[in-house]
């Protein structure tokens, strides 16, 4: 049976050549591994990202729509398409699977979802995209930087949030024969050809340059904290629950890049068999259009996780040479993401605070190593949601690493045994009002909190604290208060609070 391809681009891409020379090389590969591709079988999408108004949601719409009239014909057949993405590709697929496919009782149309670096948890650069040089960039190209886009793509965003919990939690049941079959293959090697000075995040460690290892893995967690109620134990903390995600094939492979005509991970492939540099690209690719059921998911998986640390080690110290230069070493350690949202009881969001991680017996946020974390971000939008970026290496212990000529460049790294954190948030006074959250360190929530190459949401809930004096009952005898009597305007909340 021919095989049908689907390619997805990333955001605010504006020309086919975007997906370089992959789908010819890809067809290539599939004959020599005997799949059967035939060039009219390969459909390059195209869609709109840079109109500030567009949504993701809309982008996903519209998806439907297009596989419905265009791929009547296959569908009609009884045939589903193998669908390869780029970069927020990814996510713009997810949310047309969750949308129309995850509670059909259809089969998918889609039966394969290959994604190559995909934004699934958003990047770092979203923040920086809406800036005034994005805008000046956009209005150069004549076009808009897609907000609407750049919203969903943006750390810790509300949407994101929802889609990758509810993949979270779900029972895995997804994939499979009758489901999905879905994998992430990434990079985390810096084009410094494409380094931007004013824009760090484009030479992040533990990235391709545009998203994080850890936001494209879907193998992540989420955790629920609760905060007990004041009257039984100010300070004690509550975890009403914990979900692993379903275990999803996911590859780094080495070498590559987000984007870009070098080592970018699709542009940079060449259609010519003979370009040895996309052999592991297109290896992988073939290895998972070749799944045909749950063994066979479970097997390549296995084997992703072999490949991906035998990648990770051997990437482990970079070396960049530059004439008239000293040597730079770059140590590429693997990091976790960990998005924190904090809401109160009755669902609203609390997004004046300061969060402060602790570790150690004395519960003191000076016991963390140096350098635990690399970075931290609120959303702009959702400000009640703040993502932590974690050197995994660093927390969990790393012995002493040396570069190729034998010289130790970092000393040996003890683990940190515990974890916690302490939240104060605002207002702290008032008719309504918080009280601080303090976690004391432990094993439990480091271990779950913190996993090599992914990310976990954490929601916290606060007790939202109602003073007794925003309702009173005053008894009326034979006649009604003076003006002087019934003036309630300078009441203080006081210490008593409603149940």
């Amino acid at each position: 049976m021919a095989t049908t391809i689907v390619f997805v681009h990333g955001y605010s891409v504006t020309n086919l050549n975007t997906y370089g020379e992959l789908p010819i090389r890809l067809r290539e590969e599939a004959k020599q591994a005997g799949l059967n591709i035939q060039v009219e079988e390969i459909f390059l999408g195209r869609y709109i990202s840079f109109n500030d108004d567009v949504r993701l949601n809309d982008i996903s719409r519209a998806f439907k729509t297009a596989v419905n009239e265009q791929l009547s014909d296959m569908l009609n057949a009884g045939n589903r398409f193998v669908c390869i993405t780029h970069s927020t590709g990814g996510p713009v697929i997810r949310n047309w699977w969750s949308r129309y496919c995850k509670n059909s009782d259809k089969p998918c149309p889609m039966s394969h979802l290959i994604m190559l670096a995909p934004a699934n948890f958003g990047s770092a650069l979203a923040q920086l995209g809406k800036g005034k040089l994005s805008r000046l960039k956009s209005w150069f190209d004549g076009v808009e930087p897609g907000q609407g886009v750049l919203n969903w793509l943006e750390l810790g965003s509300a949407e994101a949030w929802e889609l990758n919990k509810e993949w979270i939690i779900s029972n895995g049941k997804q994939i499979g024969s009758d489901g999905i079959f879905p994998f992430v293959l990434a990079g985390q090697t810096i084009d410094r050809k494409l380094f931007d000075h004013l824009n760090t995040y484009t030479g992040e460690l533990g990235s391709d340059g545009v998203v994080r290892v850890a936001t494209t893995n879907l193998n992540a967690r989420y955790i629920k904290l609760m905060q007990p109620i004041p009257t039984k134990n100010e300070n004690g903390f509550e975890v009403i629950e914990y979900n692993q995600a379903p275990a999803t094939a996911t590859r780094v492979i080495s070498g590559k890049s987000h984007s870009g005509d070098d080592i970018g991970i699709m542009k940079s492939v060449k259609k010519e068999l003979s370009d040895s540099d996309s052999s592991e690209t297109l290896k992988a690719i073939i290895n998972c259009i070749r799944v045909t059921n749950n063994a066979q998911y479970n097997a390549l998986t296995l084997q992703f996780i072999n490949e991906t640390e035998q990648v990770q080690q051997q990437e482990l110290v970079e070396t960049e040479k530059e004439i008239f230069l000293k040597e730079r070493d770059f140590i590429h350690d693997k990091f976790s993401q960990v998005i924190f949202r904090v809401r109160d009881t009755e669902g609203y969001p609390v997004t004046d605070y300061d969060l402060i991680l602790t570790a150690g017996p004395q519960n003191d946020a000076n016991h963390l190593p140096e350098d635990f974390v690399v970075d931290k971000q609120k959303n702009y939008v959702t400000p009640e949601t703040l993502t932590y970026f974690f050197n995994y290496n660093i927390m969990n212990g790393f012995p002493a690493i040396k570069n190729s000529k034998g010289e130790i460049i970092r000393d040996a790294i003890e683990k940190t045994e515990s974890m916690g954190l302490e939240i104060y948030p605002r207002p702290d006074n008032g008719f309504m009002r918080y009280l601080p959250y303090k976690i004391k360190a432990n094993a439990d929530l480091l271990q779950k909190a913190l996993s090599p190459n992914n990310t976990t949401l954490i929601d916290i809930v606060m007790q939202r604290i109602v003073s007794k004096e925003v309702f009173r009952l005053t008894k009326v005898g034979d006649s009604m208060p003076t003006t002087n009597e019934g003036d309630f305007k300078d009441v203080e909340p006081g210490n008593e609070i409603v149940e």
